[in-house]
Parts: C-alpha cells; structure tokens; sequence
C-alpha cells in the first residue's frame, strides 16, 4: 500500500466527471465512495463509467447512480496471501481495505502485491496508408512518421505502449517503409521487439493481420491506427475486453453534431414537433481494437478486408463484439486541421 489510497476518496454525490479525473489522478483505476464518517458505500471504476456512458448516462450523474455498492473487501487482520487469494478468485485489480467500522483505511492492488505487469500481448499497429489527406506533407514522408511536439507520432504511440509494459510489436507497413523500418528497427532503443508486416499491396485495415505469423501466443492483441494520438489506458481496455468476454472490444467516441435547422417531425401532412438546431449523439469508431487470437487467424494471407466489415462479419455470426467508450484524450491525425490541433496540444497531454 505504498501508494496514497487517500486520493480516491470521493462522496457519493461526486459527479462521474470527477470521479474520472481522481481515478487517472490517482492512478490507481479506481474511486473509494465513502460517507461523511469515512465508511464505505461502494466503489467506481474506468469500466462502471464506461458502462454507465453506454447506458445513455451523461458525466453529470452522480458516482452513486453507477457504483457497486457491494464490492468484495479485506480487513485490516488480513494477511497478504489472503488478500491475493482474494483478488485471484474473483478476478479483481484491487481490494478495499476496512476495519471493524467499516472504515477504510487502505488499498491493495494486485500490482502492489506482484512486480509491475509485462504484458505478452502483442501490439499491431496499422502505418501502411498513403496518407493522401495530409499532401503535401506525406509526399516524401510516410504519416507516422510525421512530427508532433518533435518526434513522430508512430514514436509517441510506441511509447504509450512501452510505458504500460508491453513488449511485442508488429508494424503493418507499404507506402514508404523503409522509412519507418529504418527509425524504428528492431526496436531495440525503446528495449522492445519489433516486427514488420509489409503489405506489396493495401490489404485494409483488417487485411495486413492475416500475413501475422502463426504462432502467437493466445492472448488477445492490441491493434490501433498508427495516426492517433491518445491517452486511453492499455491496462485498462485489456480488462474491460477480458471482462466482457466477446471476441473483440471496439473503441469508440461519442460524436455529437448540431443540425443548423429547425428539425419538423411529421404524421402524414400534419406536424407534430418542431426542434430548433437539436444536437444528435452517436458513438464513432476510434480505430482501436482488441481482437482474441482465434479471431484474428480466421483472416486469410492476402484478403483485403477493412475492419469494419471484418467486425460486421462476427456480429452477423452472432458472436459478441463488445464497446469501450474513450472518454480520454483522443485525436486522429486525418487531415491538416488535426494536424496543427495536435501541435498545439501536445504538450498539454504528452
């Protein structure tokens, strides 16, 4: 308990906006709803939001409309080894610590009981488009590799990786790849491996994984657009896909736009409703995916497939594909717009 479990304190009136910021603040994936004598009346974490998020609920509403008010505890006499037992048997990452009063009075974390996490599973990150938006930057230069807060943003992305503990990367590459295998090579200066998948013709954005070897271990992989810039936490959607159980998580964003009109609904000739520039919600994919290895080895060498169509073709067989909505920073680095957003913003992110 090295950590300082006090920063997740929250009160059951705390908004989930807030509840968003202690978590990332506190680094620990999860809020400690406490009342005013310092008990416990739940917990909240990045996957209840989420959830809550999915349900329609805005960043508003109350942490007590969405908390688990019954989570699994420890005492404070327990010892170590049960509370790992604790946590293994239920599937947990962490575990409220009380006393006799229910008061809390200390966190254990499954990564404060073992060394910080490795994962082995793979990365695949997509840097084989033309980027024809961003012309004439790209002319002679591959995307990823363009520069933002004065490296690339393919480094930047690694990086993100790199720090969350994953080792194992493929790079999906073709228009100008040497250029991107002679920066990064092997990996080596990041102390990761990397391995390229090179495509002699665009294969879409689902194609390039079925020329991945096939002796990867059976974990799910990470895939992701090799143009965005975002702080989503790794760990966490690794958690939220193995939670779900479906055979792939697709990020998204919600996207909100404004019709400039008044919006008429109608029964037949007569009008029943007038809107004034109402504001529409959706949810929009954010090009990053976790995919189960058997899903990923039904992909044929050399089908051109995009991913969309790819995750339409499970949903139609009825397997389950599964959402995570990104309240995080994120950018897609389409068109020259984005990329003197992102210039701008860099700094205050990364």
């Amino acid at each position: 308990m090295k950590h300082n479990w006090r920063n997740a304190l929250i009160n059951p009136q705390t908004s989930l906006q807030e509840a968003i910021r202690v978590i990332d603040a506190a680094a620990l994936q999860i809020a400690l709803v406490s009342d005013d004598f310092g008990r416990l009346s739940g917990v909240v974490t990045d996957g209840d939001i989420r959830r809550a998020l999915m349900r329609g609920l805005s960043l508003d509403h109350a942490v007590a409309e969405v908390m688990n008010a019954n989570p699994k505890v420890a005492s404070i006499n327990d010892s170590k080894t049960k509370m790992c037992a604790v946590m293994e048997a239920h599937n947990l990452i962490h575990l409220p610590i009380l006393d006799a009063d229910r008061k809390v009075v200390g966190l254990e974390t499954l990564q404060g009981l073992y060394k910080q996490p490795h994962f082995q599973n793979p990365v695949f990150l997509m840097a084989g488009g033309f980027g024809r938006r961003l012309r004439p930057l790209t002319d002679v230069c591959p995307k990823p590799l363009l520069e933002i807060g004065g490296k690339p943003i393919l480094e930047t992305i690694i990086e993100s990786f790199v720090s969350s503990g994953f080792r194992d990367f493929y790079i999906a590459v073709h228009y100008l790849a040497d250029q991107i295998k002679d920066y990064f090579g092997d990996g080596q200066r990041w102390g990761v491996q990397i391995s390229y998948i090179e495509e002699h013709e665009p294969l879409g954005t689902a194609g390039a994984l079925g020329l991945l070897p096939t002796n990867l271990p059976d974990l799910p992989m990470i895939v992701m657009n090799g143009d965005i810039l975002t702080q989503i936490n790794f760990p966490r959607l690794l958690t939220y896909h193995n939670e779900h159980q479906g055979v792939a998580t697709l990020c998204v964003r919600q996207y909100e736009y404004q019709i400039p009109y008044g919006v008429v609904s109608m029964d037949g000739q007569r009008i029943t409703n007038i809107v004034e520039k109402p504001v529409h919600s959706c949810f929009s994919n954010a090009g990053v995916y976790v995919l189960n290895q058997s899903l990923v080895q039904t992909i044929a060498k050399q089908q051109q497939i995009d991913m969309p169509e790819f995750l339409n073709q499970q949903i139609k067989a009825g397997e389950l594909v599964s959402m995570f909505p990104v309240h995080e920073y994120w950018l897609d680095i389409g068109k020259e717009s984005d990329f003197l957003q992102a210039q701008g913003e860099f700094s205050k992110y990364f």
